[in-house]
């Protein structure tokens, strides 16, 4: 199988890696370079072409990159006391306030 070949690739692979490439040419990346990065990211988060005949068809592929967002947020705010996150909060309000 020559490189480049997405015959191994599901229709939602298909689908995800141009829904990918969308957002990057919406920011100004070349064609070329969108559908570059689109595919690495389908690679990512999938381990390959899912379709029957490939090693690994059909298995889960655990926690892809789409799926981790928001995870680890907040654990250096849980780390500091009542007074430091209310101080924070005060002097983010006359910040705002001033504006």
């Amino acid at each position: 199988m020559p490189r480049g070949d997405k015959s191994k690739y599901t229709d939602k692979q298909e689908r995800k890696a141009d829904h990918i490439a969308e957002g990057y040419e919406k920011r100004g990346i070349s064609e070329k370079e969108a559908e570059r990065r689109a595919w690495a990211t389908v690679n990512k988060d999938d381990g390959g072409g899912k379709k029957e005949g490939g090693s690994g068809s059909g298995k889960h592929t655990g926690n892809p990159a789409a799926h981790k967002g928001g995870r680890k947020g907040g654990a250096a705010s849980a780390n500091r006391s009542a007074a430091e996150r209310s101080a924070s909060a005060k002097k983010a309000a006359r910040t705002r306030a001033h504006q």
